[in-house]
Formats: structure tokens, C-alpha cells, sequence
């Protein structure tokens, strides 16, 4: 407590350095934490389910002769065809369930008004694998997917049950018109459940066995030959990765040798050969399944490395100013020496001031975070900020609380132990305290010096090369005048009508918005 009053009596007494110390930190420490939580919602955060350090992903590489689709929950490496979900679920010992999944664009009718949104396609194991329970009414089970287009349930997501029902508890038992299928809904997500795709919240679940009547034309669920679901597992208690990964390929490759390769017809040695070799990959699921972590890792982590620059520097000139101001301050430690304090108490008390230091900037710099995140909302799309949140959650706040601290360690401590050793004798005749100090607080603050010209040169060299490019970017001619135009898109083929009432309808609308005041064109195309 005593060096804790201490420490705020020297701050106080050189405001205009403590000013400068506070705000040069809190800008370092506030843009690595508004980073830092674009970072950890992209390529750190769990799935908010039941031990996800225990879900496997599955990937199967390799010829895939027919059909292949696939979306942002991954790449066509990581799409099964759906009889080769149902034989692994069925044959496999190692997880204790295996879950397959799709997302698909909905048209979602409830109580007189139709929107378009976002749905997955699961299967009946896909809420048990993850181990979470609904908030209300119950989730999907294995009773929901045995039969092809009879299941017509719907879970709702919760956030979409709180913006469109109002919470109301009531919802259960109700119609969901879901791309033109009445369906019923029999629960809803827990809070935060989002489902396992990063970038992705639909807003309902719908059994995977329905995806014929949610799609119109889809016909691929007796063909093996037809390559859409995404899968992964939970593994059992006490069941290494690697254990699981040789068992789930020596049955994978069973099933491809002895029931998919007698199949395929026009396939040459060499590729049969590759057919049957090919591997399914298994690997950690912590963070669910998507196209856009691995996108994002590259830019994130060089703005992680940029904000961590920036932070190194504040750094180096705060440690600067102690420098300076303990040579200062060398006939008191000298006296404060001679008349008994150890070394240690001296120490202590300089990092305490430090740390204090730190501390008053760990609160600006949640301002400075804050408003870092709402310049970079403001400068991306509106449809990055359905997928991001741009919030300062408990992992910020840790991060940023280790950060003060770390920060506060690691500028105060040369200081602290070089201000703790003078030389007792000239000091307490008043020689000390010249500007340069001993010859090793010299050199360092020659190094802090070279550091932050040198890493200030690299960051101005960085930001000249992205403006360059950026006003590059913005001069390319697209052949075309943007100005005042607005596009949007409608779905009728998702609610059942054929190619020819689609085109009717997309001429209809076309008409009708032409003839609107300030309309001076309309076009567009039927796909």
C-alpha cells in the first residue's frame, strides 16, 4: 500500500510525463485488443458447445468422379456424398456420433410476412454430437431424419426467434413456411449457438432429410456419385486423434474398395489406383468447419504483427522517459540506499509505478479499442458486420488485462533495476543525475532509439505500399457508371415456382419498380 501511494505521488509530479506515457501506451494497447478481438472470433474461439477440444472434422481428397458442391462451411475436399455419411455413422467405433450438415438459402414465411434468410440442413445426430440443449421446446433428433422428405420440424435459431417471434415462448407447435414447405416448430437454439460454419447464422435447422423439398431438384441422396455434406464427430472419452484418425480410414477405405470402386465405370488404372488410395483426413473441430478462418488468417496476423509494432514502440519510448527520469532521480535512490532500503524495495517501488502507469493506460486504451472497432465496422460491408461482432467480450478484457501488465513489466524493468545501482558516493555529492547516465543506459536507450526509428520506418513503408494500392484499387475503370445504382435479389424458385413463373415474375417486378418516381432504368437476369 505504501509503495502504491508512492507510486501515485511521482506520477503526479511529472504529469506532462506520465500524459505522455499514458497515451502513447493506451494507443498500443487499444489497437492490439480491438485486433485482437477480430482475431479471436475468426481463428481462436470455440463452438459454445459441450467440450468442443473433443469434435474431429472429416475431409475426404482425392478423385471424386460425378458431382461435387460446396460452400463456406469448406472446400469440395471436405464434402461426403450422403450414402458414405450413413455407412461411417453406422460402421465406426471410435466417436460417439457423427453428424453431417449443409447450409442453403431459405425463404422464411411466419405470420403474414416472408423474409429471406439463412438455413442448415443437419441430420438427426448433429445436436447430440455437439451436446447442447435447446432453450425451449426440444432440438432435432435421430427420430427427424429416418425417412426422406417426412420430417417437417424446423428448430429456430435463437437470436432469429427473439427478432422476428419477440421471445415468445408460445412459438412451439406453430407454422414455418420454409421455402414454400409448411413446417412446424418444435424448439429453439441455445443462446449464442450459431451453428458450426464461422462467417455463417442461420436461422433455422431443418433435417438434412428434407433437403429435396428445401432445394427443388435435388435427387443426390441414393447417388454416391454426388459429393455435398459436410461431416464431423465427437470422439469417445480417452480416444487420442491419431487412434481415431487409423481407425476411420481403415473403414473409410473398406467402404471405398468395396462398395464405391465396383462403381465407377470409365476410370482409367492409374486413377482407380488413386481412387481407392485416397485418404479422409481427420482433424481437431474445435472451432466447427469453414472456408473463412483460413482466408483470414494471413491479413489477421499481419495486423496482429503491425499492432504489436506499434505497442514495441510506445513501449520503447515510455521505458525512454523512465530512463531519463530516474538519472534524475539518483541522489534519492542513492540516500534511500545508504540509509538502509535493499535493492528490492527500490525495485518494487519503480514497478510499481510502472505497472500503475500501465494501468491508467489499460482504461484509456478500452476507449481507443472501442473506437478502432467502430472505424473498421464502418469501413467494411454491411454483410461483415452480420458475421463479426464488434464488441470488446471477457476474452478482450483478459487480453487486454495481460497486456497492461506485461507491458508494464516489460518498459519498466531496465529502468527500475539500473536506477536501483548508482554510485553511492558521487551521487550523494550531487554528480548524478546527468542526461546520460551510466554508459550501459546509454547504449540501451540507443537500442530503444534504433528500435523505434526502425520499426516507425517499417510501419510508414507498410502504410504507403497499402495506400498505394488502395488508390490503385479505387482507379480501376469497370466499364460501367456506378453511381445511384442498387441491386437486390429475389427467390421464387425456393418457394416452388417453376423457370417460367420465376420469369414472370422477375418481368412483373422489373415493370412495376420502373415505373416508381427517380427510376431512370431497370434490369437484370434470371438464373
Amino acid at each position: 500500500m505504501i509503495n502504491l501511494k508512492l507510486a501515485f505521488r511521482m506520477l503526479f509530479k511529472t504529469p506532462f510525463v506520465t500524459l505522455v506515457a499514458i497515451v502513447s501506451l493506451s494507443m498500443g494497447i487499444g489497437a492490439n485488443a480491438a485486433i485482437f478481438s477480430l482475431f479471436n472470433q475468426m481463428l481462436l474461439r470455440a463452438l459454445p458447445v459441450q467440450e468442443p477440444q473433443r469434435l474431429i472434422n472429416f475431409a475426404a481428397p482425392g478423385p471424386k468422379p460425378g458431382s461435387q458442391s460446396c460452400n463456406q462451411s469448406g472446400d469440395c475436399d471436405a464434402v461426403f456424398s450422403y450414402p458414405m455419411f450413413r455407412d461411417l455413422e453406422s460402421v465406426q467405433t471410435v466417436c460417439t456420433g457423427i453428424a453431417a450438415h449443409r447450409l442453403f438459402g431459405a425463404n422464411l414465411a411466419a405470420r403474414g410476412q416472408t423474409l429471406k434468410g439463412d438455413g442448415a440442413l443437419v441430420s438427426g445426430s448433429y445436436f447430440p454430437v455437439l451436446g447442447v440443449r435447446p432453450a425451449l421446446g426440444r432440438l432435432l433428433g435421430a427420430d427427424d431424419d429416418r425417412t426422406i422428405g417426412e420430417s417437417h420440424v424446423v428448430v429456430l435459431s435463437h437470436s432469429y426467434w427473439q427478432t422476428r417471434f419477440g421471445s415468445d415462448p408460445g412459438v412451439l407447435n406453430q407454422p414455418l413456411i420454409v421455402n414454400g414447405q409448411e413446417m412446424t416448430i418444435v424448439g429453439v437454439a441455445p443462446r449464442a449457438f450459431d451453428g458450426t460454419t464461422i462467417g455463417a447464422k442461420p436461422e433455422v435447422f431443418v433435417p438434412i432429410t428434407m433437403r429435396g423439398l428445401m432445394q427443388p431438384g435435388f435427387k443426390g441422396f441414393d447417388d454416391r456419385r454426388n459429393y455435398w455434406a459436410y461431416l464431423f464427430g465427437r470422439l469417445k472419452p480417452g480416444v487420442p486423434l491419431e487412434q481415431a484418425r487409423a481407425a476411420l480410414n481403415g473403414q473409410y477405405h473398406a467402404i471405398i474398395n468395396d462398395v464405391e470402386a465396383p462403381l465407377q465405370k470409365g476410370m482409367s488404372e492409374q486413377t482407380m489406383a488413386r481412387f481407392r488410395a485416397k485418404p479422409m483426413l481427420v482433424d481437431r473441430g474445435v472451432r466447427g468447419q469453414s472456408t473463412i478462418s483460413a482466408g483470414s488468417k494471413e491479413p489477421l496476423t499481419l495486423l496482429m504483427g503491425v499492432t504489436a509494432f506499434v505497442l514495441i514502440i510506445a513501449c520503447a519510448n515510455v521505458a525512454n522517459l523512465l530512463l531519463a527520469r530516474g538519472a534524475a532521480r539518483g541522489s534519492e535512490m542513492a540516500v534511500r540506499l545508504s540509509i538502509g532500503a535493499s535493492r528490492w524495495q527500490l525495485v518494487s517501488q519503480l514497478l510499481a509505478e510502472s505497472c500503475l502507469l500501465a494501468l491508467f493506460a489499460g482504461f484509456a486504451s478500452l476507449l481507443v479499442a472501442r473506437w478502432t472497432l467502430d472505424l473498421i465496422a464502418s469501413l467494411l460491408p454491411a454483410q461483415v458486420g452480420e458475421i463479426l461482432q464488434f464488441e470488446i467480450d471477457l476474452p478482450v478484457l483478459v487480453f487486454s488485462a495481460a497486456l497492461t501488465l506485461g507491458t508494464g513489466l516489460l518498459f519498466g524493468l531496465f529502468p527500475a533495476m539500473h536506477s536501483t545501482r548508482p554510485d553511492l558516493i558521487s551521487s550523494l555529492k550531487g554528480q548524478a543525475g546527468q542526461p546520460s547516465g551510466a554508459r550501459s543506459a546509454s547504449r540501451f536507450r540507443t537500442a530503444l532509439a534504433t528500435a523505434q526509428i526502425a520499426l516507425s520506418l517499417a510501419l510508414l513503408v507498410a502504410a504507403g505500399l497499402f495506400l498505394k494500392s488502395l488508390f490503385n484499387v479505387s482507379r480501376v475503370d469497370l466499364g460501367l457508371k456506378v453511381d445511384n445504382v442498387i441491386t437486390f435479389g429475389i427467390s421464387p424458385a425456393l418457394n416452388g415456382y417453376t423457370p417460367e413463373r420465376s420469369r414472370q415474375l422477375f418481368e412483373q417486378v422489373e415493370d412495376e419498380l420502373a415505373a416508381l418516381p427517380g427510376v431512370t432504368g431497370v434490369t437484370g437476369a434470371v438464373v
